[in-house]
């Protein structure tokens, strides 16, 4: 199989992300897939030829991890932003986890952009854990590197520099202001909603899954 391309024009004219910058972190992402799909046409090779013990296999392997998770962290990322987004509802169920967890939503997102304001690059994601059922904040420094294992990512928000450098330049702070005036928590709430559906679902004798 092959990973299309999503199409994210949508969001040109959104406030606060010019359409310069958008177009270009559009490339980007482009060529995250791209190099996806290449990937993979040449992992198949070598498996199809029985050379899976070579150094070549275990290298585009190792890459593979990359390539897909930029690709699919940036789809994430354009998914969970709009120019008519949904405002936070305090009453919806993902409203009721967050104080749950954090006491409030404006506690919440303090810490979610305390940590979008640390120095380095990298993504910040608000995870679903659904062993213990908790919502956690987390800082990813490379796509393929950190993230939490059987987490579920409900929001995410890119700060390597191609993403606010073109309008911002060194002023990431006003870049996490317009990023978190562009959140859609409809969509984001989608997502919470569907990964606490999945456990309704879940046999009753495996434990949390």
């Amino acid at each position: 199989m092959n990973y299309e391309t999503k199409n994210f024009d949508r969001l040109l004219g959104l406030s606060g992300l010019s359409e310069i910058l958008l177009n270009a972190h559009f490339g980007l992402y482009a060529g995250y897939v791209a190099n996806s799909n290449k990937l993979m046409e040449e992992i198949d090779k070598y498996q199809k030829n029985g050379e899976t013990t070579s150094l070549q296999y275990a290298e585009l392997t190792r890459r593979f991890g990359w390539e897909w998770n930029g690709m699919r962290l940036h789809e994430y990322y354009f998914s969970n932003i709009a120019i008519d987004k949904k405002d936070f509802n305090p009453d919806s169920t993902l409203g009721t986890q967050i104080k749950k967890d954090f006491e409030s939503f404006e506690q919440w997102k303090k810490f979610f952009r305390a940590i979008g304001a640390m120095r380095g690059i990298g993504w910040v994601i608000l995870y679903f854990d659904p062993m213990e059922q908790k919502l956690q904040n987390a800082w990813i420094g490379e796509h393929d590197a950190g993230h939490f294992a059987g987490n579920l990512p409900l929001l995410v928000m890119d700060v390597f520099e191609h993403a606010y450098m073109p309008d911002y330049g060194t002023k990431r702070a006003d870049y996490l202001e317009s990023f978190m005036k562009a959140v859609d928590w409809e969509v984001v709430g989608a997502r919470y909603d569907m990964a606490t559906k999945a456990l309704e679902h879940k046999p009753k004798e495996i434990n949390h899954f």
